[in-house]
C-alpha cells in the first residue's frame, strides 16, 4: 500500500482555500466543498452509528454504505471523475425493500429516537437529507453524477427504515407524533 498523505497540516488552508483532487484550489465555503464536509459528516455520524453494535447485517450493511459514501466523497473531490454507479443506488433499493418487507405500514409520523441504535439511525438520515441539499446546490452550479444524489436520497430513506427496524429489534416502540390535543 502507498503512501497518500505524509503531512496532515500543511497550513497551505489558512488563506481560506482547499486544495481538490485534481489539485485546483477553491475557498472553503465553495459548494463542492460544503457538500463534501456534509458527506464525510454523514460517514462520520455512520460510524458512530456502528459503534453502538447493530445486529451483524445492519453493521455489514453500514461497513458497505461507508466505503460507498468514501467514494461519493471521491467523487465530489475529483470533478469530472465518477464513481457511483446505478448499481450503488441498486444496493440500497434492495436493502429498502428487505428491511420495509416487515415493519407494516406508518399510521402517524415518528419521533427520531428509541434505542441508541435507532437513535444515531435518525441522526444519520438527518445528515443525509443535509448533504443530498448541499449535492443538490452544488449541481445547480457544475454537472453532478446522477447516481450521487439518487444515492443520498436513498441513503435517508434507508436510515429511516432501519431505525424502524432497529427499534423493532430492540424491544423498542417508535415514538409516534402527537398532536398537542393528544398528549
Amino acid at each position: 500500500m502507498s503512501i497518500r498523505v505524509s503531512i496532515v497540516s500543511t497550513r497551505t488552508g489558512d488563506d481560506g482555500t482547499t486544495g481538490l483532487g485534481d489539485k485546483t484550489r477553491v475557498p472553503k465555503d465553495a459548494p463542492r466543498i460544503t457538500a463534501l464536509g456534509d458527506v464525510d459528516e454523514l460517514n462520520s455520524a455512520i460510524g458512530l452509528w456502528r459503534s453502538t453494535a447493530p445486529p451483524a447485517e445492519v453493521d455489514a450493511l453500514l461497513d458497505r454504505i461507508q466505503h460507498d459514501l468514501f467514494d461519493l466523497g471521491g467523487e465530489l473531490c475529483i470533478p469530472g471523475w465518477t464513481a457511483m454507479r446505478d448499481e450503488h443506488v441498486l444496493r440500497l433499493d434492495e436493502a429498502l425493500s428487505h428491511y420495509n418487507a416487515d415493519l407494516g405500514p406508518l399510521r402517524e409520523f415518528i419521533l427520531p429516537g428509541g434505542c441508541p441504535a435507532a437513535a444515531h439511525a435518525h441522526m444519520a438520515r438527518t445528515i443525509a437529507r443535509r448533504a443530498e441539499r448541499s449535492v443538490v446546490a452544488l449541481s445547480h452550479q457544475e454537472t453532478v453524477n446522477p447516481p450521487v444524489l439518487h444515492y443520498l436520497n436513498r441513503l435517508s430513506d434507508l436510515c429511516f427504515v432501519l431505525a424502524r427496524f432497529l427499534n423493532r429489534a430492540a424491544g423498542v416502540r417508535d415514538t409516534l407524533w402527537q398532536r398537542d390535543d393528544q398528549r
